[in-house]
């Protein structure tokens, strides 16, 4: 799991048919870190800081073990002390 935070939303209506019509959105790891799409299973907006899984978790929390994603966000992150990092 990664703790990032939502950017922006993504628009892709040209999309493949198993992608469906689930929300895509730019997530970041750190302020100016590389951009990175996020299948969006939960209901998030900009600026919240959220929990993604990858990999096979990823496809699963998206839907189906087919379904094509490899970053899926699955919780929006209430409250964090960023101050207690380790």
């Amino acid at each position: 799991m990664r703790i990032m935070q939502v950017d922006k939303t993504l628009v892709s209506t040209n999309r493949i048919k198993t992608l469906g019509m689930r929300p895509l959105l730019v997530v970041r790891d750190k302020p100016n870190g590389t951009p990175l799409v996020a299948v969006d299973a939960v209901g998030c907006i900009a600026g919240d800081w959220v929990i993604c899984v990858g990999s096979s978790a990823a496809r699963e929390s998206a839907g189906s073990k087919e379904y094509p994603s490899d970053l899926t966000i699955v919780g929006i992150i209430d409250y964090w002390d960023k101050g207690q990092e380790g």
